[in-house]
């Protein structure tokens, strides 16, 4: 049997066999663990050193192009991981969430990275304060990379995901990761590094493995590193409480499993749509990955009328689950990962049925299919129902990490909300209600203790990506038992790995360390029109003042016929001037575009495309007989590697516009986003 090695410091290592890991499906073994020590210090230095330089060597936008390419490289050799997640227990489709879900959040964090982060690696998160009277001192915020190593200690249900979904952002924010992962499915974690080494994309120093135990590894961290953790709340307590992490303020982040529940709504009976869904997303959170999902729901709470109704329906779905090896024809759910969760969960099931009974599971009629099976890690699905669930302990304590929940009654709305609290604290909950009233009451309550939440009807439940899902746009982690931590949420886990800092100065010097042009910082001025400069050449803070226009009764008029718009403060002359303004005033669109005509250079240029307007303001009104005038300046430079549809170099311009008139009075303001040729 293969012995996995570890990844440290660009190197493979370990070639002494220790530990077995056993197949889940049929107890052999299929590798094993290295005896070899590591060298932690060696590991957090190269991390340090080499992987912070070659990794900041980069950009922003330079990193999230890797990860779009990392990605498409991972989806390429996917059938090659199957293959070996198969011996977790993993159906096909449990699969599909570790690995395509894996690859699939590189992906969206390849896209988040080009959308929302700029060029260079210094992100400005705005806006700017002005902190004096006449606007020579300002303050603002930025984000800057640690410089640091990123530790993270992955789970053993989530092998490839579970490590991708930290990675792509902390690698986004220029953080090189040491990753370790469960010892039970580290070959699949293993193998899944081996892609991306071959892939030849990362730079160096950006991706180290464990294998084994991370012996003095958390000692040897500073204050400018991090921490993740997902897995056990005892556990993430433990490592949170780490001497040198509490010593050293190491930032820590904790995704723990929780007592998810389910809510079927008063509103909701045996009659309705809803009613089946509910059933239906119950068992498949059960099923799916055998039950071992940080989000699989453990806690059912239903109206005491419906709980033998839906007692027969999950029962009756369950009945027809298949279980045994995923290789055979007709199995919907595999095994536990190892024998040592088959215990812990035999154990916990224990411990559940002092205080509940068991409906089904108990019977003795589970047979897995499969040669071999009788030596898995395989359990039959267990459904419990606790009749006093307004009592503490028991499934609002104890979880059982597979194919197992509890039913619990409750009458009213009040009700379901205090037993849903007793988890304290939670990843997901799923209200299931036709009523959007009932959604307005509860989910709010719901919030304060829950990272996620999902409402369900028949409505959602067609594009539904299901209760246990996290997704890479949305937040995943919650408060309380769940860990208090954070992860995903779009751009929000890269600004987790970053330092935030405020600055303060001119306005002139928040502008050069931002790299992004702030009102009454100094400004460049030429003879060429910017819109007639090549992406290359533009720099920030080049900017252009326009000529003066009056305007004129008749372009309201004109406008008005033009657009459509005869809103009575532009034509209404004794309406108007019974308003604040006192007056007719011009339409905003019309200052907006006369604007446009004011700075805009007619010809042909490196200037492609108008593709967006964001920020707009109109502050002062224009009447007619106010003179205007624009100022337009390159704010900010995106270099995102665009190419036109023919290969032609391309990046993004965000130009700064102000409006004012004859008194100098800002009339309006905004932010225009154009696409600008390279030179070839």
């Amino acid at each position: 049997m293969p012995v996995l090695q570890s990844y440290i410091a660009g190197q493979w290592f370990g070639e002494t066999a220790a530990k077995a890991l056993p197949s889940a499906i049929n107890g052999e073994t299929i590798a094993h663990t290295h005896e070899e020590t590591i060298d932690f210090a060696q590991a957090v230095e190269y991390g340090r050193n080499t992987g912070v330089k070659s990794l900041l060597a980069l950009d922003f936008q330079q990193r999230a192009a890797i990860l779009k390419e990392l990605a498409i490289y991972i989806q390429g050799r996917k059938e090659e991981l199957y293959e070996i997640s198969h011996h977790t227990g993993c159906t096909r489709p449990d699969s599909w969430i570790d690995i395509d879900g894996g690859f699939g959040t590189l992906f969206t964090y390849a896209s988040t990275g080009r959308k929302e982060l700029p060029s260079g690696n210094v992100a400005h998160e705005g806006p700017v304060a002005q902190l004096g009277k006449n606007n020579h001192f300002n303050g603002t915020h930025i984000l800057v990379p640690r410089r640091g190593v990123c530790v993270h200690i992955n789970a053993f249900n989530f092998p490839i995901w579970g490590m991708l979904e930290k990675f792509a952002p902390a690698f986004l924010a220029g953080m090189p990761c040491i990753v370790k992962p469960a010892t039970a499915t580290s070959y699949v974690t293993e193998a899944a590094v081996r892609v991306i080494n071959d892939s030849g994309l990362l730079p160096e120093g950006a991706l180290q493995l464990i294998i084994g135990g991370t012996g003095d590894l958390l000692d040897r961290l500073e204050e400018q590193d991090f921490v993740t953790f997902t897995g056990s709340a005892n556990t993430a307590l433990k490592l949170k409480g780490h001497p040198n992490i509490m010593a050293r303020s190491i930032p820590f982040n904790a995704e723990a499993d929780s007592l998810n529940s389910a809510i079927m709504a008063p509103d909701v009976t045996p009659e309705d749509e809803e009613f089946d869904i509910f059933a239906k997303e119950v068992v498949k959170e059960m099923t799916a990955k055998a039950g071992q999902k940080c989000t699989a729901i453990r806690r059912v709470l239903v109206p005491a009328d419906h709980l033998d109704a839906l007692t027969d329906k999950i029962k009756e779905r369950l009945s027809r689950i298949t279980a045994g090896d995923p290789k055979e024809e007709g199995v919907r759910m595999g095994a536990l990962s190892s024998a040592d969760q088959l215990r812990d969960v035999n154990e916990a099931i224990d411990r559940l049925l002092e205080t509940s009974e068991c409906v089904f599971g108990k019977d003795g009629s589970f047979k897995p299919v499969g040669q071999g099976v009788e030596n898995g890690a395989f359990i039959a699905p267990h459904l419990l129902v606790s009749r006093d669930p307004l009592k503490d302990g028991g499934a609002h304590d104890i979880e059982a990490f597979g194919p197992v929940a509890t039913l619990m009654p409750y009458n009213g709305i009040e009700e379901a909300l205090t037993i849903a609290a007793k988890g304290k604290g939670s990843l997901v909950t799923t209200l299931t209600t036709k009523d959007p009233a009932i959604a307005a009451q509860m989910i709010p309550v719901l919030a304060a203790q829950h990272g996620r939440l999902q409402i369900l009807d028949a409505e959602a439940s067609k594009e539904s990506t299901g209760h246990g899902s996290p997704l890479p746009m949305l937040k995943h982690g919650g408060p309380g038992r769940a860990g208090g931590g954070e992860e995903l949420g779009g751009i929000r886990a890269v600004h987790h790995y970053l330092q935030r800092t405020a600055i303060q100065g001119s306005p002139t010097m928040v502008a050069a360390v931002t790299r992004e042009y702030v009102r009454g910082a100094k400004v460049i001025e030429n003879d060429v029109h910017p819109f007639r400069r090549h992406f290359d050449d533009l720099q920030v803070g080049e900017s252009l003042l326009t000529h003066r226009r009056t305007v004129t009764e008749a372009d309201i008029v004109n406008f008005g016929c033009l657009s459509g718009d005869h809103f009575y403060m532009h034509f209404d002359d004794i309406a108007a001037r019974k308003t604040q303004f006192g007056q007719r005033i011009a339409h905003g669109y019309f200052v907006l575009s006369a604007a446009a005509g004011l700075f805009v250079y007619p010809g042909e240029g490196p200037v492609l495309a108008n593709y967006g307007l964001d920020t707009l303001r109109f502050i002062t009104p224009v009447a007619p007989g106010d003179t205007i005038r624009a100022r337009l300046t390159c704010k900010r430079k995106i270099d995102q590697g665009r190419t036109s549809p023919e290969g032609h170099p391309q990046g993004v311009v965000m130009w700064d516009v102000e409006v004012t008139n004859q008194e100098d009075e800002l009339v309006a303001s905004y932010d225009i986003l154009t696409l600008v040729a390279k030179r070839q």
